[in-house]
């Protein structure tokens, strides 16, 4: 019913754990349903001790990008994917369930979601696990850190060259899957009393997240997604905030 995909680009020594929370999941994921992507990595060195997972091998840069064609060419009704700083908790794919099956809340789903403020990136209000907490499910204007969708809305992200390849995956993700598939961005219930809901334990999440291989460390970061965010809403994204 579901298929995973983990990516391994600067912090290999992640893979194992991610894969273990994987198993660990409320909701069964068969081994074999489990695909990895090795971006500019030496795939020999950190290949998954589970044979029956799937890897894909890439010897250049990729980006964040690269990771997003595998589903392309997967066949379970649902998609899962995880930046390699996440660490599901047991209930997160329950919780994405849930959700995705709900016709209100029937879209891409995330674990940190950006409300658009302004006619940019920045400022923007953060909801998830690194952002405001809720008990309910959240719409937003994109979804990142780890995502839960139906495979074929995948299509939507390769309609169009994004506006760079540098960055905003993510952002031309739920732009795309709007303006061509009337699909929403939601992030689901991350709620104080109950963290085994949670799209990754939060001391997790913070600390590998903040190491120095953290892309939005780099100096460009903002900057290029404030760009990619200006020229999406002026083609007529419809944010949930009405911008002109």
């Amino acid at each position: 019913m579901i298929s995973v995909v983990l990516n391994v680009y600067k912090r290999p020594h992640i893979l194992e754990k991610q894969i273990q929370a994987i198993k660990n999941q409320s909701i069964l994921i068969k081994t074999e349903n489990i695909h990895v992507w090795y971006n500019k990595s030496d795939v020999a060195q950190y290949l998954p001790k589970d044979k029956d997972i799937k890897t894909y091998a890439c010897n250049w840069n990729t980006k964040f990008w690269g990771r997003f064609t595998i589903p392309l060419l997967l066949r379970t009704p649902y998609i899962a994917m995880f930046d390699d700083d996440m660490y599901p908790q047991p209930n997160w794919f329950k919780n994405c369930m849930e959700t995705i099956e709900r016709p209100e809340t029937n879209g891409i789903l995330g674990g940190s979601g950006v409300i658009l403020t302004k006619k940019s990136y920045a400022p923007y209000l953060k909801v998830g696990w690194n952002g405001k907490h809720f008990n309910e499910t959240k719409r937003v204007d994109l979804v990142g850190h780890a995502w839960f969708y139906r495979q074929e809305w995948l299509k939507y992200m390769w309609y169009e060259k994004p506006f760079t390849w540098e960055n905003g995956e993510d952002i031309t993700f739920a732009y795309l899957a709007q303006k061509y598939g009337g699909i929403n961005s939601f992030t689901p219930p991350h709620p104080e009393g109950d963290k085994s809901i949670w799209c990754t334990d939060y001391k997790f999440g913070q600390d590998v997240g903040s190491d120095a291989n953290s892309s939005w460390r780099l100096g460009s970061h903002t900057q290029t997604r404030n760009k990619i965010c200006v020229d999406y809403i002026n083609k007529g994204w419809e944010t949930v905030n009405k911008f002109k």
